[in-house]
């Protein structure tokens, strides 16, 4: 890895992918020498960033994500989009790298020159989101990626995390899976601009159109959307590339509302003062867990735990008067 800021800053500024990329590993890693040289990186690029469309995009396993994801790529480079994907993987417990390889999922994009597709190890954070996935778009917008999505693995709080970083989430769903409701979550919903019943082909059409009156019948029902916004839901073939134009024009639609209501300033806002308050816990933690007192401390606690011999409720608080009495002595 290069030590030169100037290397990282000024390739991805040019827009070279291969120092995209370096700049990116960068920030994943978890080398303590690599955390200053990755700031002062970011503080760089920062006055180039915020002028992509932010889109998440999630769904039930066998939906066509990765799919549906090609197909809008490639319509938007069709376009004049320079086109980025962060597909957030499952982390290898070996050897901690991803382990579902986005780039063999969509061939076709990934050799076209004007995208580019990273599949990112989700390190075990909670939801699969990997934890610099933030930064990552902040890198690829300075590099002049203006479209820029993020995929989830449709598990867990993946949704939320995700929803917290962008400025349109997508939901794709299937019809004649069982429940015409199945997938459909109240908080789910709740953070869906959009929803889309993807497989609308060959004897599936009806299907996915009764389907598309259904999943609308239950978000005029739960109430889902605002004032300023209320989710459309579409049907789309992602296999055939019907229907993908008509989403992308209800993406377009939602960023002019938001841009001429001042939403889109107001929410980013917001997410970057969430991101600071999680780094903020994050780097906390790290520090409690990283001094040498309590790293002596807790193999006792958990022998008295398992023993039962303590309370969790004791054991923690044992833990945490160790800091707090030796700060408040100092």
């Amino acid at each position: 890895m290069p030590e030169d800021a100037g290397y990282y800053i000024e390739g991805v500024r040019a827009g070279d992918r291969k120092a995209v990329s370096k700049t990116i590993t960068l920030i994943e890693s978890a080398l303590q020498d690599h955390q200053s040289l990755t700031h002062e990186v970011l503080d760089a690029l920062l006055p180039y960033t915020g002028n992509s469309i932010r889109l998440g995009i999630t769904g039930v396993p066998g939906v066509g994500k990765s799919t549906f994801i090609e197909s809008l790529g490639i319509r938007l480079i069709e376009k004049g989009h320079r086109v980025a994907i962060l597909a957030v993987d499952p982390s290898s417990v070996r050897s901690g790298g991803s382990i579902m390889g986005d780039k063999t999922r969509m061939e076709k994009l990934a050799a076209n020159k004007s995208a580019f597709i990273r599949p990112s190890p989700s390190g075990g954070t909670p939801g699969g989101v990997a934890r610099k996935t933030r930064e990552t778009i902040f890198v690829l917008e300075a590099a002049g990626y203006d479209v820029v999505m993020v995929e989830t693995m449709g598990v867990g709080q993946s949704e939320f995390a995700v929803a917290s970083m962008v400025d349109f989430f997508l939901v794709l769903l299937l019809a004649g899976a069982g429940d015409e409701l199945q997938g459909i979550k109240r908080g789910i919903i709740e953070l869906a601009d959009a929803v889309a019943v993807n497989k609308a082909d060959g004897n599936n059409v009806e299907m996915a159109e009764k389907a598309r009156k259904d999943y609308e019948n239950a978000l005029h029902l739960m109430g889902a959307g605002s004032e300023l916004w209320r989710p459309p839901v579409l049907t789309c073939s992602a296999l055939e590339t019907s229907g993908i134009d008509e989403i992308w024009d209800a993406v377009l639609k939602h960023r002019r509302k938001m841009e001429d209501s001042g939403e889109l300033a107001r929410k980013r806002k917001e997410q970057a003062r969430q991101w600071f308050e999680f780094l903020v816990e994050e780097g906390l933690k790290d520090w409690f867990y990283g001094l040498s007192e309590i790293k002596r401390l807790i193999p006792e606690l958990e022998q008295r735990l398992e023993k039962g011999e303590t309370t969790a409720m004791a054991a923690a608080r044992r833990l945490l008067r160790l800091v707090t009495d030796k700060y408040e002595r100092e």
